[in-house]
């Protein structure tokens, strides 16, 4: 009998499972609303009616469901499994592991969406064989994992990773942290689209300014090449402190390809002075990545003492 894992990536909004079998391989996928609004019971009753859902599913269909992985965003503690804090989801010191262990009925592992998309884009993904990597993941806020010989590191705390608040425009606009000048409120996917919403005083997308900008609109291309320029700013700042030898770009943005990492190697590489220059690489698995990760981290803890 075949073994699988059921793998389920948390976002604010939306939900994204797998049954993944243990070479990685996605057998069957499934997106769901998270209905955050309800609050965090009810998301909890929802991770465990789809687990619950594809764990019947994979059975019907003469395989053994052996675990459950699921990331989720904000600080996670990893090692106690214990959703610190994620203010997408409203959970604040729940125990969601063995919550979750449970009431699925099956082992559970817990970690973080961008550290578990950071682990697929090396073991399955962009930068397979790479022992120091940087995975960025640039959507509706930007954050990044570093991997290090296959393994995410999470810090003391379990929030590492997290540059999208490095004050890289002191002064600039108010992020959600508090801070003002934050890389996440220059240059994310959701703070382009409100920037050129502001001048064009309609509602527009990430999207849209790039394809804007690429179309010869000068408002579009100077937005464009601000985010450009904030981001080769926080990159010189992660090089430093990481000194990796890759960089995975991912998230949102990172739909516009060579559009975005073009321009962006070239102001990267014109900050640089005695760093090495690390590879910028567009990310492979796109939004399946953390869905993956989690199923990783899942058959990782089945094969831990």
């Amino acid at each position: 009998m075949t073994d699988v894992v059921v793998a389920l990536d948390v976002g604010g909004t939306g939900i994204k499972s797998a049954l993944v079998r243990r070479d990685g391989a996605v057998h069957h996928a499934e997106r769901h609303p998270t209905g955050a609004h309800a609050g965090p019971a009810a998301v909890i009753d929802t991770i465990v009616s789809i687990a619950d859902g594809l764990a019947r599913r994979a059975r019907d269909e003469g395989l053994r469901p052996v675990g459950l992985g699921v990331a989720v965003p904000g600080v996670i503690d990893e090692a106690a499994g214990v959703a610190v804090w994620s203010a997408n989801l409203g959970f604040r010191e729940v125990p969601l592991r063995d919550l979750l262990a449970e009431r699925v009925g099956l082992a559970t592992a817990l970690g973080h969406d961008v550290r578990a998309g950071g682990l697929a884009e090396v073991r399955l993904g962009a930068a397979q064989d790479c022992r120091y990597v940087l995975f960025v993941a640039i959507g509706t806020g930007i954050a990044a994992a570093q991997v290090v010989d296959g393994v995410a590191l999470a810090g003391a705390h379990g929030a590492a990773g997290e540059i999208g608040h490095i004050v890289v425009r002191p002064g600039g606009p108010r992020c959600g942290c508090g801070q003002f000048g934050c890389l996440e409120a220059v240059a994310s996917a959701a703070a382009l689209g409100r920037r050129y919403t502001e001048l064009v005083g309609t509602p527009v997308t990430a999207a849209d300014l790039a394809a804007h900008a690429a179309a010869g609109d000068t408002k579009a291309a100077d937005l464009w090449q601000d985010a450009v320029e904030a981001l080769a700013d926080g990159l010189l700042l992660a090089q430093t402190m990481y000194d990796t030898e890759v960089m995975v770009i991912g998230g949102g943005l990172s739909e516009a390809g060579a559009y975005l990492l073009d321009p962006l190697r070239v102001a990267l590489r014109d900050r640089l002075t005695f760093h090495r220059e690390p590879r910028l690489v567009r990310a492979a698995l796109g939004d399946g990545a953390g869905r993956l990760g989690a199923a990783l981290l899942a058959l990782d803890s089945l094969e831990a003492p």
